[in-house]
């Protein structure tokens, strides 16, 4: 019956003399991937299935990607009688294509509806602002694309430690893409651009910026441009229309939507250079929670003692000691020999203990009665929400979004009180 009504439908176009779009539809069907949410599988999709089977003896589509639904930031359905709909023009209009594009890629994971609103928008567009920055900085440093540029020949460990971590960073965008999880391909350009490129490879490059025509300089802006170049190629998917603009600004040659997926080969000791770099990041972010922790004025230079460390520690603790002091507002670098000071806080890097003396630095015990006034306050929080969240009638009755609330707001205050206790216990005689 289906045949003779399809014969039939076509009947009109094939006598009135119907261009024949045989080599058309053989072009495009059957396509690759189709793009659906959840709620017309049914609908759809299974009948799209079979009416071509039956009718093209072949499946329209061979993937099928299954996203969820595009709901408000408290989980509702978005619709016009509530009034919690969000027009993506506005949003574009406001924020721009490029964020509102990118916070929608991240939020979507297979099968999982999207929690999406005006905040969402606007921190991805934080981070676009981010990316224009850092290239701001690298022009305003002369940076430039370099021709027949070759990362194995890099030898600064800065230079290499970048070029292996953007390896890292674009095989993880790749695996990504390829396994359609858009939003793992969002989180780990984020963290690369964000954590590894702006947040510590431009500030630990600053000194070779400033150096005077040095060879090292030459060499971290070359790989700077390299970088940039691969981190505008692997999100210009997401964002098309910052990372092109920046592209052409650069004179990277032609267009970054006509370049090939970057290649990037290994650089020469790559192991040892990331070991080093590894070991520098996280001196300087213990020094910076202790500083953080301890309540250590900002503007206070303070010396850093290393006991029981290694050749190996103390010679890149001389070699980054200008990067170490400028980055963690440290006076001096140096060994210990015997034991720590009373008034200390201390905390392990590898085979080394950190000390950090205080004596002079804050008050200790003034320093100590409010960490343990805090430890207390927190623990009487975390007791009120443990109840809550105890409480069967409250679970059930609660809306959703305010029993994540409670749940949140528990692991915060857990995290708080756990890293201020750590940070009591670092406090020699406590």
């Amino acid at each position: 019956m289906l045949d003779t009504w399809f014969s039939s439908a076509l009947w009109p176009f094939t006598t009135l003399g119907w261009p024949d779009r045989t080599a058309e539809l053989a072009r495009y069907y059957p396509t690759s991937t189709l793009v659906t949410g959840f709620d017309i599988i049914f609908f759809w999709v299974a009948r799209m299935m079979m009416m071509g089977l039956h009718f093209m003896d072949d499946v329209p589509f061979r993937t099928v990607l299954i996203h969820g639904l595009v709901r408000d930031e408290r989980g509702q359905k978005m619709s016009k009688s509530k009034g919690n709909g969000l027009d993506p023009l506005d949003l574009v209009a406001e924020f721009g294509a490029d964020a509102t594009r990118m916070a929608i890629c991240a939020l979507t994971g297979p099968g999982r509806d999207i929690k999406f609103g005006r905040k969402r928008v606007e921190d991805y567009r934080t981070f676009i602002t981010k990316i224009w920055n850092a290239a701001r900085f690298a022009e305003m440093n002369s940076v430039r694309p370099v021709e027949n540029f070759n990362p194995a020949e890099v030898k600064s460990v800065l230079g290499r430690w970048i070029l292996d971590e953007t390896s890292k960073a674009v095989a993880s965008a790749k695996a990504a893409l390829d396994s359609y999880r858009f939003d793992e391909f969002a989180g780990a350009c984020y963290r690369f651009v964000w954590n590894v490129f702006c947040d510590w490879f431009l500030e630990l490059a600053k000194p070779a910026f400033a150096a005077e025509n040095t060879p090292e300089q030459a060499e971290i802006r070359a790989v700077t441009a390299h970088v940039l170049g691969t981190i505008l190629q692997i999100m210009h998917p997401v964002i098309p229309f910052v990372t092109e603009e920046l592209w052409q600004s650069f004179g990277y040659g032609g267009s970054v939507a006509q370049s090939s997926w970057p290649v990037l080969s290994q650089p020469k000791e790559a192991a040892q250079a990331s070991e080093e770099m590894d070991w520098v990041i996280r001196l300087i972010g213990e020094i910076r929670t202790i500083r953080s922790e301890m309540n250590i004025p900002p503007a206070q230079m303070v010396p850093v003692l290393l006991r029981d460390a290694s050749r190996q520690t103390m010679e890149r603790a001389e070699r980054w000691a200008a990067v170490i002091g400028r980055m963690a507002r440290v006076a001096s670098v140096s060994a210990l020999a015997g034991e720590p000071p009373k008034a200390a806080a201390l905390t392990i890097i590898d085979e080394a203990t950190l000390v950090l003396p205080l004596e002079g630095l804050i008050d200790i015990g003034a320093e100590i009665q409010r960490l343990e006034k805090e430890i207390d306050r927190l623990g009487k929080e975390i007791e009120k929400v443990e109840r809550k969240l105890g409480n069967a009638d409250f679970v059930a009755r609660a809306k959703p979004e305010v029993v994540e609330e409670n749940r949140e707001r528990l692991n915060s205050f857990t995290h708080d009180r756990t890293r201020l206790a750590a940070a009591l216990n670092r406090l020699s005689g406590s």
